[in-house]
């Protein structure tokens, strides 16, 4: 039942992402469409407004535009966030936020992190929930999303890269607002709340009074999933029965954060009219996903051997820190879900998985090229492509092509800057911290787990996704700027890297196919873009993996007569 209820969900997304990804090509085409009859009017008037040029961008201005704009965003939503006390929206007379918090509150959810080192109900007044929280929540996949089609645009050799602000308004008008209104109102009907009535009081049977948070979640959750955001009205995120009451809720939110990133991969395919090559690249994220969603269920499945040890029953699988109502298939699926979308949305605390369950997530964050957030996975997908065809063409002594565009040096140089700003974005703080921070009380478990709660700090930051590992006490000065700083370094130096090379690829002459080209649209290139994904992944990574996890698990079981039991 468990792999059968997997099975149905994962295939329903496959099977809403097509259409989705027609919708989406149509979305960003630079001709005329159906669509411009319905969304033109509204989007005119929002430019005009705001007095934005609709002019084709070169590389550097969009780029340009896409960090301004995004200045802009953080500066604002600091203020808010950080004198919410003395504003109105504030019910619940919640007090200003620290400096410090403000800073790496408004760093997370700019570059589509959401990161929390507060607890939602308590630390935001609902005027920060709307105003910041859920508006970042709008335009950092819109900014996702439009560098990703600029990409798309340099790689498929259209007229231009586009114009960044028509993107931008265009993901917000015609993708995010619809889907997240529709799914709202789902959410809704199942009981998710939607109100500005300040925190209920109760009266429990015991004749005690209980505060119960509430506020406008719906709003927050719908577009939370659809925008690959994370985050969570509440403390626990969707684990909180007003943010996730029932399976049906589950699997929505399952779907929505998986729409757009699934969609993507065969967007491109559309996009450079050839859908075998969108198909490639969906099969190899697929690959991967499946890979490691089957490491989460089966060792959560066999349970935790030090709960069963002490007797605890484990028939039904390792439950600690898992909702009753979803079991262990729905907490695994979610938890690869997010992590392989770069969501951050959890529905069971990720600091409980077992030490080898931990290792799937762990891993999806650390190769961000699984489906990843909207629009970035994509392109990180695409990136290795275009290494794997650079290896292909090393190997056999043939000038590297891609779609019909060869690939030399200047491109290489900023794809293994990106490459390797990630591993390094990660590792080099995860040893600083551990060297400084092992004996503090902010790391609740000076073992082989303190490792793991971490790197996984890092991880979740420089990938984006926002999950953590909940026994880490990171609201301090040190985790608040350190993991600041690697939100911002993962987001935007591979930002501008990419667009980069999306530049430079455009203003190629495609050359002409001939029989010595190397095809990327086949099974062999699948293979080796497979391999060089998870090669470089467990060179990178393996060592950390070993020391966390790994050693975690084998503390975990006894050794008797040279065999586990």
């Amino acid at each position: 039942m468990d792999l059968l209820q997997i099975v149905v969900v994962l295939a329903i997304a496959v099977i809403l992402a097509i259409p989705m990804a027609k919708y989406l090509t149509n979305v960003y085409s630079l001709e005329l469409t159906k669509q411009d009859r319905v969304f033109g009017r509204m989007e005119r008037f929002i430019l005009k407004l705001s007095g934005i040029k609709t002019e084709d961008m070169k590389w550097q201005q969009y780029a340009k535009s896409l960090l301004m704009s995004n200045l802009v965003m953080f500066i604002v939503s600091y203020i808010i966030i950080r004198f919410q006390g003395e504003l109105p929206g504030n019910p619940n007379k919640i007090v200003n936020m620290e400096p410090l918090l403000a800073l790496n509150t408004a760093a997370s959810f700019l570059t589509n992190t959401n990161l929390q080192h507060y607890s939602g109900e308590s630390g935001l007044s609902y005027l920060s929930q709307m105003a910041v929280i859920v508006f970042l929540m709008f335009t950092t996949p819109a900014t996702g999303i439009a560098l990703c089609m600029a990409f798309f645009r340099g790689l498929t050799g259209q007229r231009s890269l586009g114009n960044f602000y028509v993107d931008l308004i265009r993901t917000i008008t015609r993708v995010l607002l619809p889907l997240s209104i529709l799914i709202g109102l789902v959410l809704v009907s199942q009981g998710v709340p939607q109100t500005f009535s300040p925190t209920a009081v109760a009266t429990t049977l015991e004749g005690s009074t209980q505060n119960i948070a509430r506020g406008p979640v719906a709003a927050m959750e719908s577009i939370k999933h659809i925008g690959t955001n994370g985050g969570g009205f509440f403390g626990v995120n969707s684990a909180h029965p007003f943010e996730n009451p029932n399976a049906i809720t589950n699997v929505i939110e399952i779907l929505s954060m998986f729409l757009i990133p699934a969609a993507l991969p065969l967007t491109f395919g559309y996009m450079a009219r050839n859908k075998k090559q969108g198909w490639i690249l969906f099969s190899a994220m697929a690959f991967m996903l499946l890979l490691f969603l089957s490491i989460a269920y089966f060792n959560e499945k066999n349970g935790n051997p030090a709960l069963e040890q002490i007797g605890l029953s484990q028939e039904d699988g390792s439950m600690e820190g898992k909702e009753v109502r979803f079991g262990v298939a729905q907490s695994a699926l979610f938890t690869s879900i997010t992590t392989a979308a770069t969501t951050g949305s959890v529905n069971n605390m990720h600091d409980t998985l077992t030490p080898l369950g931990s290792i799937a997530p762990l891993a999806m964050m650390m190769v961000n090229c699984i489906f990843g957030g909207d629009g970035v996975g994509t392109v990180n997908i695409l990136m290795y492509s275009i290494l794997a065809v650079f290896l292909a063409g090393l190997m056999v002594g043939r000038t590297p092509e891609f779609l019909g565009k060869k690939i030399e040096g200047s491109e290489m140089k900023l794809i293994a800057i990106a490459i390797l700003l990630h591993p390094l974005i990660i590792l080099v703080p995860s040893a600083i911290a551990l060297a400084t921070q092992m004996g503090s009380a902010a790391i609740s478990n000076p073992g082989f787990h303190g490792i793991t709660q971490v790197v996984y700090e890092f991880t979740s930051s420089a990938a984006n996704n926002g999950s953590g590992f909940e026994g880490l006490g990171d609201n301090t000065h040190f985790w608040n700027v350190s993991t600041g700083l690697v939100m911002l370094f993962g987001r935007y130096f591979s930002m501008i890297a990419m667009i980069a090379v999306a530049g430079s690829l455009l203003v190629k002459k495609r050359v002409p196919e001939t029989i010595g080209t190397f095809k990327t649209d086949n099974g062999t290139f699948l293979v080796i873009l497979l391999a060089s994904v998870l090669i470089i992944g467990a060179l990178t990574f393996f060592p950390i993996i070993a020391l966390g996890p790994v050693a975690e698990w084998l503390t975990m079981i006894n050794v008797e007569k040279g065999h586990f039991k």
